[in-house]
């Protein structure tokens, strides 16, 4: 929901557009984890892809911040649960 109302202010020109451009990255990158996973079963480049979608929540995070913070605070939870994944996906990399 977050990612739908930063692009639609982007597209209404109320939010800067290089403010979307985090946001787009990360959508991007997380669609093509599932895919590098289980698709190409590449578990170093499904690492790798995990910790730039980690890398770029904390870009949308610093990037809407100065417009609208409960967005930034929003991706909390969505952080938590990457970490989660990174952690676990890490330990599935180095296992193999």
């Amino acid at each position: 929901m977050t990612f739908a109302y930063v692009f639609y202010r982007v597209a209404r020109r109320q939010i800067p557009w290089p403010v979307a451009i985090p946001f787009a990255i990360n959508l991007i990158a997380n669609i093509a984890f599932t895919p590098i996973q289980f698709g190409l079963r590449n578990l170093p480049l499904a690492a790798l892809d995990i910790a730039f979608v980690w890398i770029t929540i904390l870009w949308t995070m610093k990037a809407i911040w100065p417009h609208h913070r409960w967005i930034a605070v929003a991706q909390i939870p969505y952080l938590i649960w990457v970490t989660i994944a990174s952690v676990l996906q890490f330990t599935i990399t180095w296992n193999n």
